[in-house]
């Protein structure tokens, strides 16, 4: 029997990387495996993908998957205006972000907010874990107030929530989820990457070294004895037919995404609209208040102008039209010249 493939008959090994650096048992190796799962069940052609990155352990991770795709390692914190920049040159890409807690939460924060406030058209990953695992454990934004790490004093500041902020400044896509819930995780970056617009993921990535105690929110024992999901979680591409499955009593509902594919959410307690943005933030508020941790697809939002559409853009990327189109004539320069004296 044949190695299996995609719709692309390609088969998964295509959508490998080199081999991990990071300690073993590290979240974000998981989140890495979950990448490349994704990309190759969404048949998506490996050199049609752009891997961004900023600084940290986190941002080391694109050299763990798609090896065959484009890769841009940025300095810390300045990932979002990189990817604009290569957005605009080549709007047929497929953007996928990788960033820290540390690279987005404290030094990436204001390119983080505008990247978002532009709707800029990519999937951008959170590997949150905390901390700063490349400078020996500091505590990051994200920590909560009151966490201890193995070593040292209880955070004493108050924790920036990245999926709240995200909510607040109007993106579309905005979901969280945990290194160890493989299925849902999936079933995210899947819909994420089919998301035309902004989709953040904040993943919830314990770090084995640093930040993995009893006294840690985000340690792996704790996330998985306090995590409340909001629903269990599908991804139907558009070449796969909607069938009936079986549903938990509170039944399920199929949102459809611009391409045609489908995030199936079926409901395991009380009801969560994913189109009120209210009620997403009161779903955060309330984990935060009992120190537990929600996940699934909290706040979604589809049909708005992503930056290439406010910048009318023409159809072809950029990168791919002519010299004499990008190059204004001296007719033309004269023109402009002559307009700005008027």
């Amino acid at each position: 029997m044949g190695e299996k493939v995609n719709k692309l008959n390609l088969p998964l090994d295509d959508y490998k990387g080199g081999k991990s650096t990071l300690c073993p048992g590290c979240g974000h190796d998981a989140i890495s495996s979950v990448i490349m799962k994704a990309a190759w069940e969404n048949a998506i052609e490996p050199a049609g993908i752009a891997k961004m990155s900023g600084i940290g352990c986190s941002s080391k991770t694109p050299a763990y998957f798609l090896s065959q795709s484009h890769g841009f390692n940025t300095a810390h914190g300045r990932m979002p205006s990189v990817t604009t920049g290569a957005n605009m040159a080549n709007k047929n890409l497929n953007f996928l972000a990788v960033s820290g807690d540390g690279d987005t939460a404290s030094i990436g924060v204001g390119q983080f907010i505008h990247a978002i406030r532009r709707n800029l058209n990519m999937l951008y990953i959170i590997e949150n874990n905390g901390v700063y695992g490349l400078t020996k454990g500091q505590y990051s934004a994200t920590a909560e107030e009151g966490t201890q790490k193995r070593k040292g004093t209880p955070n004493l500041m108050k924790e920036i929530d990245l999926c709240a902020m995200a909510i607040n400044l109007g993106c579309s896509f905005v979901a969280r989820s945990f290194s160890g819930s493989r299925k849902q995780l999936t079933a995210l970056v899947r819909a994420g990457m089919s998301h035309r617009g902004m989709a953040i993921i904040d993943v919830i990535s314990p770090c084995v070294t640093f930040n993995n105690n009893e006294e840690s929110l985000k340690s792996y024992g704790y996330v998985k004895s306090n995590d409340t999901e909001l629903h269990t979680i599908d991804y139907i591409p558009h070449f796969n037919p909607i069938e009936e499955v079986e549903v938990p009593s509170g039944g399920y509902k199929d949102v459809q995404l611009h391409d045609g594919s489908y995030i199936r959410l079926e409901t395991i307690s009380e009801e969560h609209d994913v189109s009120d943005r209210v009620m997403a933030l009161d779903a955060i508020h309330k984990a935060d208040k009992d120190d537990k941790h929600v996940t699934g697809l909290l706040y979604f939002e589809e049909g708005m102008a992503t930056l290439d559409d406010t910048e009318n853009l023409v159809d072809t990327p950029l990168a791919d039209l002519p010299d004499d189109m990008m190059r204004p004539s001296k007719k033309s320069l004269d023109k402009l010249l002559a307009d700005f004296r008027s």
